[in-house]
């Protein structure tokens, strides 16, 4: 008996709107008539915080771009899945897009999805890119990366916090087991703050921050940073060297955020999104914006945030599946 595809007849579903509403787009001299009403910027996540910080500036700056108001709609839930399924099976008309971050990714490769997260959208651009930085309670006898690995060999119990199991915070403590070669107790907490209350503490003993909320810390001596997670050096932190450069050969996690739609969404208003994007992050403003939450402008094409994401989907599920990481703690 025939079953009935529900994958089917939403693929179907998408093709005949996506004709319908390209031809809408397209006025008669061919020219890209968008965008005619306010656009919908889904962040999966509550108010406040990084993600919806940037969400807000990007809204600001392409309202004023395209001439038409951009609505910030916060739709949490579910680690961030539940927003992405809702803008991701909105109609790819341009008016529904999505602020993604690092954590889209790390869902991707851990939980079994009802959406494709590479096929089932079309990448607009990368707007931010930041690092962690791994510190430490300043009672653990360590001062640099090499001396935590050479620590690490005789101490019978070493902790690092995490904001919650399955977080990227937790699979950037995975990454460093594994290619450092270590073995670490994973402290998964409900939040990055009562996981930095118990660093602090003593509680745990190591923990991935973000530089602006971990670099009053670090001037005070509240915490020791050991080393940052991208493959250069921030420049929050510019005498803190990277994991890498400290001998962790090929680490390399990413803060970052950027925008996508859904799959089906005309070329044409990807495109001046994108143009609109590239122009409000290379503002000065947007430099000193950014800063402040410890990451920096960083805009290219579409096709560039495509393969960022491919990337890093497949190295987390390569991660996952070395390590045996599961759903549940």
């Amino acid at each position: 008996m025939y079953k009935f595809s529900f994958k089917f007849f939403f693929s179907f579903a998408i093709v005949f709107f996506s004709d319908f509403l390209i031809a809408e787009t397209i006025d008669s001299t061919g020219s890209i008539n968008y965008p005619t009403k306010p656009i919908h910027l889904i962040v999966p996540f509550p108010p406040g915080g990084g993600n919806d910080f940037i969400a807000r500036f990007i809204a600001q700056r392409l309202t004023t771009g395209l001439k038409q108001s951009v609505i910030v709609e916060n739709k949490a839930g579910a680690g961030g899945l539940l927003g992405t399924e809702f803008a991701i099976r909105s109609l790819p008309d341009g008016y529904t897009i999505l602020l993604i971050s690092a954590s889209y990714t790390v869902n991707s490769a851990l939980y079994p999805l009802k959406y494709d997260p590479i096929t089932d959208i079309q990448a607009i651009g990368q707007v931010s890119q930041g690092a962690f930085v791994l510190v430490s309670n300043p009672s653990l006898p360590v001062n640099s990366i090499s001396d935590l690995i050479s620590y690490s060999r005789s101490a019978s119990v070493l902790s690092i916090a995490s904001s919650g199991h399955g977080s990227v915070l937790h699979l950037s403590a995975e990454l460093l087991m594994s290619k450092a070669g270590i073995k670490l107790l994973h402290v998964p907490y409900k939040g990055g703050g009562p996981a930095l209350s118990d660093t602090l503490s003593g509680q745990t003993q190591l923990f991935f921050s973000t530089p602006s909320i971990a670099l009053p810390f670090i001037k005070s001596g509240k915490l020791k940073a050991l080393g940052v997670t991208t493959l250069k050096r921030t420049p929050v932190l510019p005498d803190v060297p990277t994991l890498q450069e400290s001998g962790v050969v090929g680490y390399e996690v990413n803060v970052w955020h950027g925008l996508i739609a859904p799959k089906g969404t005309h070329q044409g208003v990807i495109q001046k999104i994108n143009q609109e994007l590239i122009k409000a992050f290379n503002s000065k403003e947007a430099v000193d914006l950014l800063e402040k939450d410890g990451v920096y402008p960083s805009v290219g094409t579409p096709q560039q945030f495509d393969a960022l994401i491919k990337r890093e989907i497949t190295n987390w599920k390569e991660l996952v599946k070395k390590s045996n990481i599961s759903l549940e703690p």
